[in-house]
């Protein structure tokens, strides 16, 4: 069950994508190098915790999903 919750709050991450991009156009054109920037340090980051050992796996998952949450919504507004 919490695995379903965590993969519908990574799909949140498209609409909200989505609205960011429509809500702060001039922003985005100024700032497109760094929504790159976290876009890629996003996903190297979520990758290489998917090696690191953790003594708590609910914590190893937080830090995943919210990184591929940052990703995704950064991408989205860089696209």
């Amino acid at each position: 069950m919490n695995q379903i919750i965590s993969f519908v709050v990574l799909a949140l991450a498209i609409p909200a994508g989505f609205i960011l991009k429509h809500l702060t156009k001039e922003e985005i054109n100024i700032g497109r190098n760094y929504f790159m920037i976290l876009w890629i340090s996003g996903l190297f980051l979520a990758f290489c915790f998917l090696f690191f050992e953790f003594s708590d796996e609910v914590l190893k998952k937080t830090i995943i999903f919210s990184l591929l949450f940052i990703s995704i919504v950064s991408y989205i507004s860089w696209r």
